[in-house]
């Protein structure tokens, strides 16, 4: 029915989203679809959203004019978090024909009668209760692939609405997670980033995410795997040692902080404080050599004086952190942070994001003049940036060099001799 169809993808967000649409993507090739890149003219357009931010909703109407654009008689779908927490807006958006919840985001194929524009825009799916779970990972990039693991989350924090958007916390088997892992493998993919809403909440039939870690850690070809973000209250002195041990398992921890003030960490509704959080990051950079720390920080959240922001500032630069990424503060709908007093000026946010961006820079480049002259294995994206092409060692520096097609998708050892203007490393090939 769809032999010769054109079907594009735009994926807004995180990595799990990006894990989400690839699977959808491969869903819709098993009925015919001809997958494409979405500036191109297709028959099918799959919108992927995210609703982190109120940027994030602006970026997905700016998306959809977009698809509407360039094939004025094209299906267009929009599912995602933004799909699942305001599923009426968008139906509005001139365009839409179809917006899937959480419950139908991986139905399409059975929700296609048709490739015929809607007179109406359907609505599919948005229920958040009893949702089941649905396995993925992403296989578009040759280099590295996102392997969900687990959905939903059961925290409740202030300012966040990703409950809302996806649920009570929910996990995949570890053998069915195993099994994806070597279909990964398969595909000469040498990297797996394990991601999830939550992922250090992982829970399968008593199994937590330290028992998951372990039995993928044994399966074969796997060269690199990567931990994404995880909440630095469910790291564990084992989970760490699991690191420490493997050959698998790189030196490298995203781990969010939000804030370094408790006072606002309490009105963010964190399940840990400013000591908790530098026990984690000491014990991790004690045991662990050139391990790459990352954090995400929260700036303008209502109650932030200069004072409090003074402690963030000041807690950051007694952690042993290698980058931080920033983010001003979004009021969403339905979050209890909407309703508190303090609120930060849009100035004043910019200003903080600013000074925590400087800071960033300043933690990398001290981190790689630490790790220059050093021996690494980098693996080399297939990338080709004005003669140049990129790659990462095991605890996360970002190397260029010369553009050589027999190396992508490779893992050469080199030594690292120079940081560059653009703040990236040059390297020699040992």
């Amino acid at each position: 029915m769809y032999q010769n169809k054109r079907a594009a993808f735009y994926t807004l967000g995180c990595k799990l989203n990006f894990s989400e649409t690839s699977t959808i993507s491969r869903q819709l090739k098993s009925k015919g679809f001809i997958i494409t890149d979405f500036d191109r003219v297709a028959d099918l357009y799959v919108i992927n959203t995210c609703s982190v931010t109120e940027n994030a909703n602006k970026n997905c109407r700016r998306i959809i004019r977009k698809a509407k654009e360039k094939s004025p008689n094209a299906l267009i779908i929009v599912t995602g978090c933004y799909a699942q927490l305001k599923p009426k807006e968008i139906t509005k958006i001139e365009g839409v024909d179809m917006v899937l919840g959480a419950n139908d985001k991986f139905n399409i194929p059975n929700l296609l009668n048709n490739l015929n524009k809607k007179n109406k825009a359907e609505i599919h799916g948005c229920e958040i209760e009893n949702l089941e779970y649905n396995s993925a990972y992403s296989l578009n990039d040759r280099t590295r692939s996102f392997l969900k693991i687990q959905d939903g989350c059961n925290y409740t924090c202030s300012y966040c609405t990703i409950p809302f958007a996806r649920g009570k916390n929910r996990s995949d088997s570890i053998e069915n997670i195993v099994a994806n892992a070597k279909k990964i493998v398969n595909q000469g993919i040498k990297e797996i980033v394990i991601t999830g809403v939550n992922i250090g909440t992982y829970d399968n039939k008593n199994k937590t995410f330290t028992n998951l870690i372990k039995e993928l850690d044994k399966v074969k070809g796997v060269e690199r795997y990567r931990i994404s973000s995880i909440e630095p209250n469910l790291i564990t002195d084992e989970m760490i040692d699991v690191v420490k041990n493997s050959k698998k398992f790189m030196p490298h921890f995203h781990i969010p902080l939000q804030s370094g003030s408790d006072l606002i960490l309490g009105k963010m509704r964190r399940r840990y404080k400013t000591k908790l959080y530098l026990e984690k990051i000491n014990n991790i950079s004690k045991k662990i050599e050139n391990v790459c720390i990352g954090a995400d920080v929260i700036v303008g959240f209502p109650g932030e004086t200069d004072e409090e922001f003074n402690k963030t500032l000041d807690f950051i630069r007694k952690l042993n952190l290698s980058y931080l990424h920033v983010f001003s503060y979004s009021e969403r709908e339905n979050t209890q942070a909407i309703n508190l007093e303090g609120k930060v000026s849009k100035q004043v946010k910019s200003l903080r994001s600013k000074q925590l961006r400087i800071l960033s820079e300043k933690l990398q480049r001290k981190f790689y003049e630490k790790n220059l002259n050093g021996n690494f294995k980098v693996l080399f994206e297939n990338h080709n940036k004005d003669g140049m092409m990129f790659g990462f060692t095991e605890n996360y520096i970002k190397v260029k060099t010369k553009y050589n097609h027999e190396i992508c998708q490779t893992i050469k050892s080199v030594s690292l001799f120079n940081i560059e203007n653009d703040g990236l490393m040059t390297a020699k090939f040992i």
